[in-house]
């Protein structure tokens, strides 16, 4: 037995985590465990290619689409988002923070394609989720835990989203989730087609990412995982049957949680990035592109006014940047994103090393915050 199986094994089986699979890689040494089984009943045993709901790892994914249309000339980083959905020519944002979401003025400026890519918008979630303009994301939006079936197209998506008032002024703070959304539409608008034939053409079927996408087609589903949380006493709940939200090609494709995927598809993914851009001979993005994505864009204000959930972090294109050491694991320019439905991954550019860790828990158990220190604490070598 590894040391990582041994890690997992301690709490899958008779602890609340039904399955998991991992990948550790430092350079061309590439370690895969899978322990446990695909659903609570423990019908079948969990396997490398495992299909999960990967929920936030698809942000970093959506935004090196956009960073492929930028570098076509297509889409310029300082560009009012405005050019393509006109949706949002005239933001109004509230008064206040915690004020009624009437009281409104004039946003200063437009919302820019960077302020997409780093979350500073002006809308999205703050650490108070109570706030009266957060809570029409998700009533009129349908924002938080994917429910893909539950969220409509894109347009009357666009046309709810322009009747909610942002947080603040477009730039001034990081907020969560919203933006990649925003981002989805944006690439299938500037591109001419729609966000899941844009990603499979250009980042999916070139990195070989063939358990990849926004839904997984009939003969896929044995190999699909359930989706469980934790209820108020401990108990496992299931959320999301593998027959369920995912099984057919949802209305709204999320670019903030929508995707499945695998932990070999998800590691390719990782590769190109660490390759900056490349793929066997073939660049995909540019250097620069990359360094943009896997930079911290934030400054300290910025960080502060969305209470960025976890300290010592910066935001990138699409995924959190250490910018910091809290704990031995966290090397500053470890790039990566932990995903609400089980799934973490994280690399880190100046070792070559990357860190998957997929689960069909959601990662707010009492159980996740140990797995997620131990499995990190292997995979740093620590």
């Amino acid at each position: 037995m590894t040391g990582l199986q041994h890690i997992l094994e301690t709490y899958v089986g008779d602890g609340p985590v039904p399955g998991a699979v991992t990948l550790v890689a430092r350079g061309d040494r590439v370690e895969v465990q899978a322990v446990g089984s695909s659903d609570a009943e423990g019908s079948a045993p969990m396997a490398r290619d495992s299909i999960f709901r990967i929920a936030s790892l698809t942000k970093p994914v959506v935004a090196a689409a956009v960073m492929m249309l930028v570098e076509e000339g297509r889409v310029g980083l300082t560009d009012p988002v405005a050019n393509w959905l006109p949706e949002l020519a005239s933001p109004a944002v509230v008064r206040t923070p915690d004020g009624p979401v009437d009281e409104v003025r004039p946003a200063a400026g437009p919302i820019t394609v960077v302020d997409l890519l780093t979350s500073r918008a002006g809308y999205g979630f703050p650490a108070d989720f109570s706030l009266p303009a957060v809570g029409l994301l998700f009533s009129e939006l349908k924002q938080g835990p994917p429910q893909p079936q539950l969220v409509p197209a894109p347009d009357a998506w666009m046309a709810a989203l322009s009747r909610i008032p942002l947080l603040h002024q477009p730039g001034d703070g990081w907020l969560y989730n919203t933006s990649s959304d925003i981002q989805g539409v944006l690439i299938a608008r500037a591109s001419g087609r729609p966000l899941p034939e844009f990603l499979a053409e250009r980042l999916f079927e070139p990195l070989g990412m063939a358990d990849t996408g926004f839904e997984v087609p009939p003969g896929k589903l044995d190999r699909f995982t359930g989706y469980y949380r934790l209820g108020p006493t401990g108990e496992r709940e299931l959320v999301d049957a593998p027959d369920g939200q995912w099984s057919s090609r949802p209305a709204f494709p999320s670019g903030a949680g929508g995707l499945v995927s695998t932990v070999d598809d998800w590691h390719a993914f990782a590769r190109m990035l660490l390759a900056e851009g490349s793929v066997g001979g073939r660049r995909l993005l540019s250097p620069t592109s990359v360094r943009q994505m896997t930079t911290d864009h934030l400054t300290g204000a910025q960080r502060e006014a969305g209470r960025l959930f976890l300290e010592g972090q910066g935001w990138g294109f699409g995924g959190s940047v250490d910018i910091e050491t809290i704990d031995p694991w966290n090397v500053p320019g470890r790039y990566g994103w932990v995903g609400g439905t089980g799934t973490t991954a994280h690399l880190v550019p100046s070792t070559g090393a990357v860190a998957i860790l997929l689960t069909q828990l959601e990662l707010s158990g009492p159980t996740a915050p140990p797995l997620m220190r131990d499995f990190w604490r292997y995979a740093a070598g620590v």
